[in-house]
């Protein structure tokens, strides 16, 4: 590929699958087939009905240059540049997280109660803490069109990219970016509170998957000693930014149910629900403030 010379599509595709098998990536048919078709503006069916399609210059270049960062363990997304999420394409950036599929059950999980919330009062008023690309708030709005959303973040590269997507994506008119250390300069009452925040404890951090230990900021990681310290946080303070009869609701790491929902009933949170993503693992937990 390095001399630039144009090639089938086909062989083009085939000569990536290899790198990508000899650096040992997890998924090299899928990965290399995202990224000749990104970088060479092809389809899956114009590689199975023409692969004999040439593909040329720079578009070599810009897949060689994207197979040597895929085979030093750059994460393919980061490549491209993007990520899809509930159906949206989501830019990335070094300041945030790479949404997964996980955080969909998040979604799915409070998304009755936005729907129900609007249908009753017209509006659905949703604060995202920690809201990265804006996958959770962006999902959320596209889903309910009587929603609006506020995403928080520390990070100005991530509210950067977080609004960058809602007007991509048409809903910049109901997404606000806010910066703020969780709630510090959050002013208003929502109906909904949702985080997806760090909580890997500290010392796990250096033992996660490369891929996520070294393209993933560690701001949206890194939970504290025990990784319990967002959900401390939000449990103290939420109650000040949620309309009566409000819903919280917070992605969990798999094995922190029960010490997160003590968290919160010490806090005067009762469990409403909770949710396991598609992998068995508990994932999600919604409170509302006063249930016993």
């Amino acid at each position: 590929m390095a001399d630039s010379l144009p090639e089938a599509l086909g062989p083009l595709l085939r000569e990536a699958r290899a790198r990508l098998v000899a650096a040992a990536v997890d998924d090299p048919t899928l990965d290399a087939r995202l990224i000749v078709e990104h970088f060479s503006g092809t389809t899956r069916t114009q590689a199975i009905a023409d692969p004999e399609l040439m593909v040329h210059g720079r578009a070599i270049e810009a897949i060689d240059a994207a197979l040597r960062r895929r085979a030093g363990g750059e994460p393919v997304h980061r490549i491209l540049g993007y990520r899809e999420f509930y159906g949206l394409r989501l830019s990335l950036s070094p300041e945030t997280l790479e949404p997964r599929p996980d955080t969909e059950t998040l979604v799915e999980a409070i998304l009755p109660f936005v729907k129900a919330i609007a249908a009753r009062e017209g509006a659905c008023r949703i604060l995202d803490l920690g809201t990265g690309t804006g996958a959770i708030a962006l999902a959320l709005l596209s889903a309910e069109p009587a929603a609006t959303a506020t995403g928080v973040d520390i990070a100005p590269g991530a509210l950067a990219t977080a609004t960058g997507n809602a007007g991509q994506l048409g809903l910049g008119g109901r997404f606000t970016a806010l910066q703020s250390d969780w709630f510090e300069k959050v002013s208003g009452r929502y109906h909904v509170i949702a985080a997806n925040p760090p909580y890997i404890t500290s010392r796990d951090i250096g033992n996660l998957q490369d891929e996520v230990r070294d393209f993933d900021p560690r701001l949206a990681l890194d939970g504290g000693v025990d990784g319990l310290n967002p959900y401390r946080i939000i449990a103290a303070e939420a109650a000040r930014f949620l309309e009566a009869e409000g819903r919280v609701a917070v992605e969990i790491g798999r094995t922190q149910q029960d010490e997160v929902t003590d968290i919160f009933r010490s806090a005067s949170y009762g469990l409403v629900g909770a949710f396991r993503d598609l992998g068995e693992n508990d994932r999600v937990l919604v409170f509302q403030r006063g249930k016993p």
